[in-house]
């Protein structure tokens, strides 16, 4: 119960917000930050109370919904989704904070960011099909509204692009998860969705595997976005407003990552580990592509979007290493990105609100007029191009340890996108930030205020948290990490399905059939 309150509380909230009027400015964002903030503070209770020495299910919720069907509302959490949750309740207050410099449409656009942080949540713990694809398509829906009202000039054009790309993905995947609905029903004579028992139970053969592997490949692949599924990023980040940037970057791209890892490798392991050097090969074109594409641009914000092509690859190439190292540094990884390149957009998005241009070529000599925000921007870039100490080495670290097992070419191609990383980075922050100060416009610029440093002082910090003492990070996916593995390993897979099917899962089984049997 406690799980839905914080999943719904966003929702209530935009609600809420209906009744304020518009002309209330102040009492809108106040409103709306204190809701983030509140979600935020309350999801930590999801850590304090996790039990990190099992991979089941936490704080689930089982009731039944549409009965005739077999769809139920099951939520619950684990290792894999416990910090993606925490991370995107604490993102959303950030982007609430950050969003404060909006002046057109203010209570439109504090509704809209609530209810997408309802929908993000409701993707990570759904435990049903029917309930995750409501999810995933719902929050798609104030993304959309959140680029295409309140974004740059193309902003139309990036919208509806971004609608394209990820509706087209998902339709596929809902093809494929009407197909499983189907054969469990033949196979197993229950009519059901939920994931938990679907996953414990299915039997798949190779081809079958292919084919399901490959619709929800597609509908992943362009959320991550792996090349050449990425070109509706650099539009949607370019376009978006700073806080549309933030959650873009730091939790939507997240949703594919941890769509392979919650579905197609539990649910399709022989396809999984047939198609790693295909997942594998893109990735690493990915890493390289993305690397070398930023290291061409002249717009900050389109350099980091890029960059998120390439960092997103290395989480890529950990998930299909299917061992511990890689895997761990996979999940920890996921986090890093989300924190890092949050925050650059976010610094990107001030110093637009300043000088109303994103060029390179505009700025220069800027450590000597705001060097407040010249040593936030450094320590984000070499988190971004992953220092020893801060948080980006420690998952890229991981990442590559655990390729380099299984896997040594893709590692040593991998990390030449470190290299690369470094150049276009570094070379960035000189232009940015040294050099002499030749545009007079410059001079004026107003370091960081107050209400800026809240929202980049929480990144900084775990910037240097994880970097330093990354364990209460790794050890609460450790577990489910193990329980993962086990269940992508090419061994017997039917002797596997029977190994993990618990008693709880037979006596939801029956159940099942015995609602079945009386809808008929």
């Amino acid at each position: 119960m406690f799980l839905t309150f914080l999943t719904f509380l966003p929702l209530f909230g935009a609600i809420l917000l209906a009744f304020i009027p518009k002309q209330e400015e102040g009492a809108i964002k106040q409103t709306a930050l204190a809701i983030a903030i509140a979600d935020f503070l309350l999801s930590l209770q999801l850590y304090a109370d996790f039990d990190t020495t099992t991979a089941a299910m936490q704080f689930t919720m089982d009731v039944p919904w549409i009965e005739t069907w077999g769809i139920s509302y099951h939520v619950g959490i684990d290792g894999i989704s416990l910090l993606l949750y925490i991370m995107t309740t604490a993102l959303t207050a950030i982007a609430v904070l950050a969003s404060f410099s909006i002046k057109k449409h203010v209570k439109e656009f504090m509704m809209a960011m609530l209810a997408l942080s309802t929908g993000m949540l409701g993707v990570f713990i759904s435990l049903d099909f029917f309930l995750f694809y409501m999810f995933w398509e719902f929050q798609l829906i104030p993304m959309y509204l959140i680029i295409g009202v309140w974004g740059g000039p193309r902003r139309v054009y990036a919208a509806i692009k971004f609608f394209i790309f990820t509706g087209v993905g998902s339709l596929l995947m809902l093809v494929g998860i009407i197909w499983i609905y189907f054969h469990f029903h033949q196979t197993v004579g229950v009519f059901t969705t939920d994931i938990m028992l679907i996953t414990q139970q299915i039997n798949l053969d190779m081809l079958q595997q292919k084919w399901l592997f490959c619709a929800f490949f597609l509908a992943f692949a362009i959320k991550v976005p792996m090349f050449p599924f990425h070109t509706w990023l650099p539009d949607a980040h370019v376009e978006a407003p700073t806080a549309g940037s933030v959650i873009l970057a730091g939790v939507l791209l997240k949703m594919g990552t941890y769509g392979f890892l919650r579905f197609n490798l539990p649910l399709f392991p022989l396809a999984s580990v047939e198609f790693l050097p295909y997942v594998c090969s893109l990735a690493v074109i990915g890493i390289i592509y993305g690397a070398l594409v930023a290291m061409m641009q002249e717009d900050l914000k389109k350099l980091v979007a890029y960059s998120s092509v390439s960092h997103l690859g290395f989480v890529m190439l950990g998930i299909f290493s299917f061992n511990h190292y890689g895997l761990q540094g996979a999940l920890l990884q996921n986090i890093n990105h989300g924190i890092t390149s949050s925050a650059l957009f976010l610094l990107v998005g001030m110093i637009y609100d300043r000088r109303h241009t994103r060029l390179i070529k505009d700025f220069g000599g800027l450590a000597k007029v705001i060097p407040v925000f010249t040593v936030c921007f450094m320590i984000m870039t070499l988190s971004s191009v992953g220092l020893p100490g801060t948080n980006g080495f420690v998952g890229e670290f991981l990442i590559l340890l655990g390729i380099f097992q299984n896997h040594m070419g893709f590692a040593i191609v991998a990390t030449t996108g470190v290299i690369f990383a470094a150049c276009y980075m570094l070379w960035m922050f000189q232009r940015v930030m040294f050099l002499e100060v030749k545009n007079p416009e410059n001079e004026k610029l107003e370091d960081m205020t107050p209400r800026e440093l809240c929202t980049m002082i929480p990144l900084i910090i775990f910037v240097f948290w994880i970097g330093f003492y990354p364990k209460p990070f790794t050890k609460t996916f450790d577990t489910s990490i193990k329980h993962l593995i086990t269940q992508v390993t090419p061994k017997d897979n039917h002797g596997a399905q029977e190994h993990h099917a618990s008693a709880n899962t037979e006596v939801k089984l029956a159940q099942a059939e015995a609602d079945t049997s009386g809808s008929h």
